[in-house]
């Protein structure tokens, strides 16, 4: 019975992984775009990174407060204007959190 139990707890761990703020901010093809331009361009304001976009200024605004949010893109202020970039150390924590939660999940479910 332990094992079993130990196994529930690491499939529920493991879909818990897919249900975090991450990977629903790159869920949305819009958003996706939005991150893509900004890897092309680097840091840039709204108008920058709305440019060849299809959708206003107004929405890729509150697609990036999600990816802000979810700590891919990190916003500075200069004046009264934000500029975005690609939150690099960020990003990479969570894809360092998620390897380590994944290969405590195969320990307990697939060992070697």
């Amino acid at each position: 019975m332990q094992c079993a139990l130990s196994r529930q707890m690491s499939v529920d761990l493991a879909i818990s992984m897919f249900d975090t703020a991450f990977f629903k901010a790159l869920q949305e093809p819009a958003r996706v775009a939005i991150l893509r331009r900004l890897l092309l361009i680097g840091r840039a304001d709204i108008a920058q990174i709305a440019e060849g976009l299809p959708q206003e200024r107004s929405v890729v605004s509150r697609h990036l407060r999600v990816l802000e949010d979810a700590h891919i893109v990190k916003a500075t202020k200069e004046g009264r204007h934000r500029y975005f970039e690609v939150n690099g150390s960020g990003v990479l924590s969570q894809l360092q959190s998620m390897t380590a939660q994944v290969a405590l999940v195969l320990s307990d479910c697939c060992p070697p």
